[in-house]
């Protein structure tokens, strides 16, 4: 006893085939934009957010700088939760701006820093505090994964909209092939089903 080959026919709906409907045309051109567009709007958006994110970076490079601050009080002990990760607590220290003006405010600093003991701390163009910059490693990651992401989320949902057209196709396809066989039956006196 043979088993039973299935054949593939590749490419049948780009073929001449007298039981291809003009709906399987329009379905294999959807499928075949839906791809391009996939792989085009995904690289489109996936630089483009790259790019967002790389000028993001050098923003926040550019409106932050380092500076000196003094510490005001004595700075308290570690508390024993996190005595053995990290050394530094809150505490007040005093820094003067890039433009001049004097600011105090509570920090992060060593345990146990004394009284008039220096640090450095990030401020913004005001002269607030904040964050470190990002390194360079770190910038790297954020615009890789920021580009990343936005190419996939955006390929994927041009694909999911293929998807749910081809959903659409389908049913019409159906619908059409219900009232062809409604057709036959009726001509020939027949009831299918």
């Amino acid at each position: 006893m043979e088993a039973s080959e299935r054949v593939t026919v590749r490419w049948w709906r780009w073929r001449r085939n007298a039981l291809k409907r003009r709906v399987d045309v329009v379905e294999a051109w959807i499928v075949l934009a839906g791809w391009v567009l996939a792989l085009l709007g995904g690289l489109i958006a996936g630089l483009l957010a790259a790019g967002t994110v790389e000028q993001a970076v050098e923003r926040q490079r550019a409106e932050s700088s380092q500076v000196r601050a003094t510490v005001v009080e004595d700075a308290p002990g570690p508390s024993p939760a996190r005595e053995a990760s990290d050394h530094r607590v809150w505490g007040k220290v005093r820094w003067t701006a890039p433009d001049g003006s004097t600011h105090r405010e509570e920090a992060r600093v060593p345990a146990r820093a004394p009284a008039g003991s220096t640090l450095s701390v990030w401020v913004n163009r005001s002269g607030d505090l904040t964050s470190a910059p990002v390194s360079g490693g770190e910038a790297w990651l954020h615009t890789a994964m920021g580009g990343a992401l936005a190419g996939f989320f955006t390929g994927a949902a041009v694909l999911g909209a293929t998807w749910l057209t081809r959903l659409g196709l389908d049913r019409r396809r159906m619908s059409q092939w219900d009232a062809e066989w409604e057709r036959i039956d009726t001509r020939r006196g027949w009831k299918t089903g």
